[in-house]
């Protein structure tokens, strides 16, 4: 009887070996050679982590934001330089107060720093766009390039609105009923602070219709669910007319009713663009 039969040994040769014993993952880990490493980092001889496409990326981010700081410093040159000229429109002739001989620059800074950077919206913008379309899919590359130049128009006439509209009556509503009481001063900060806020987020708010052209074009928004919740939307931009203006009704209404009228115009748009969509696929 062979003792060491196949299944049945009773007995160790010397020569016999230990089967080895499973190793601790710290063990696991340091006895792992380097050339393993390296080849878990490679799947069919691409690396996990494309460090070259990486830097390319970042290299091309870096050369578009230097582009949009030169573009912004130039435009602040510019409004800095000529601030004596423009800034009479600007105050509509009102009688501003400073507090104290360093505001004035911090003034004429930040009011600089403001109007640069919006006469350079457009131009960073690009530099933007520039950078993120090879990344985009087709019909997202061809929305944005189509309804860019809109939306820069209707931001226009948003911050156009707010500023010959909005911002004169609502001024001059606020300033009469102070004046019942008290003998009104105001400061040039809180009124570049009033001005901002009732030009800026108009310009914002007439981007609507833009934002729900394109979350129907993904799929998203339909002209149904809008209808849907339509009272709802206008209980939201109540209260965010409410926010985002100055604590008075008149000013509110004006926002609010743009808002109504845009949101209208939203579902007409995009119930245009679904009965374009049923016409090209029947």
């Amino acid at each position: 009887m062979d003792p060491y039969e196949e299944g049945k040994r009773k007995y160790l040769s010397p020569l016999d070996k230990k089967e080895a014993e499973p190793l601790t993952p710290v063990e696991a880990f340091v006895k792992v050679p380097e050339e393993t490493i390296e080849q878990a980092m490679v799947v069919d001889e691409q690396p996990l982590f494309p460090i070259v496409s990486l830097l390319e990326h970042l290299t091309e981010l870096r050369k578009q934001m230097i582009k949009g700081l030169i573009v912004f410093i130039l435009f602040f040159i510019i409004v800095f330089s000529t601030i004596n000229i423009w800034f009479p429109y600007v105050t509509r002739g009102h009688s501003l107060i400073i507090l104290g001989p360093l505001e004035v620059v911090k003034f004429y800074m930040t009011i600089s720093t403001t109007l640069a950077f919006g006469l350079s919206m457009p131009f960073l913008v690009h530099f933007l766009w520039s950078f993120v379309k090879p990344g985009l899919k087709e019909e997202e590359s061809r929305f944005l390039g189509l309804y860019a130049p809109v939306m820069l128009v209707l931001f226009l006439l948003g911050v156009s609105f707010g500023y010959f509209i909005v911002n004169p009556l609502s001024y001059s509503f606020l300033v009469s009923v102070g004046a019942t009481n008290f003998d009104v001063m105001v400061s040039a900060n809180e009124y570049m602070h009033f001005l901002v806020m009732t030009t800026v987020p108009l310009g914002l708010l007439f981007e609507l219709p833009i934002v729900a052209l394109f979350l129907s074009s993904i799929g998203i928004l339909t002209a149904e669910s809008m209808k849907k919740i339509r009272g709802w939307s206008y209980i939201g931009m109540g209260v965010g007319s409410a926010v985002i203006t100055p604590p008075d009704f008149i000013s509110q209404l004006l926002v609010l009713i743009p808002m109504i009228i845009l949101y209208e115009i939203s579902i007409y748009l995009v119930k245009r663009i679904e009965r374009k969509q049923i016409e090209s696929t029947a």
